[in-house]
């Protein structure tokens, strides 16, 4: 009877082994899944700040001249160029503005790995000062 008491009270080798697997799979999944989240956290806040760096330039871009805009510049680890180019989809209303389609480009080096956004939205052109 003794012998039966003493055998059903441990675990055995194989049932150990068994766990520690099951452990070790979770552990590494887990591990993965926290991986990527750091990974896109860092992601999102670096496309955050080249957002933040268009909507600045933009900003200063109150109307388009007739002949276009061609800037660029560098801010931070950004390098950012703007190119206005004349929009043929304009509306056909004379009295409406014309149109230019602006086209701005960020480029970053992401750990070594050279990264870039582009964004294109619509301004329209500047009207000349009125003779007074």
């Amino acid at each position: 009877m003794m012998g039966r008491q003493a055998a059903a009270r441990g675990f055995s080798l194989l049932e150990l082994l068994v766990a520690f697997a099951i452990m070790a799979m979770a552990l590494g999944m887990i591990y993965r899944a926290v991986g990527g989240a750091v990974r896109n956290v860092s992601t999102v806040e670096e496309r955050q700040r080249v957002f933040w760096l268009v909507e600045s330039v933009l900003a200063q871009v109150n109307g388009v001249p007739e002949q276009g805009l061609s800037q660029e510049g560098q801010a931070q680890e950004f390098q950012w160029s703007l190119r206005t180019a004349p929009y043929s989809g304009g509306l056909a209303d004379p009295s409406a503005p014309r149109l230019h389609e602006v086209l701005m480009v960020v480029a970053w080096s992401d750990g070594g790995e050279p990264r870039q956004l582009e964004f294109t939205t619509l301004r329209p052109q500047k009207t000349a000062a009125a003779p007074r």
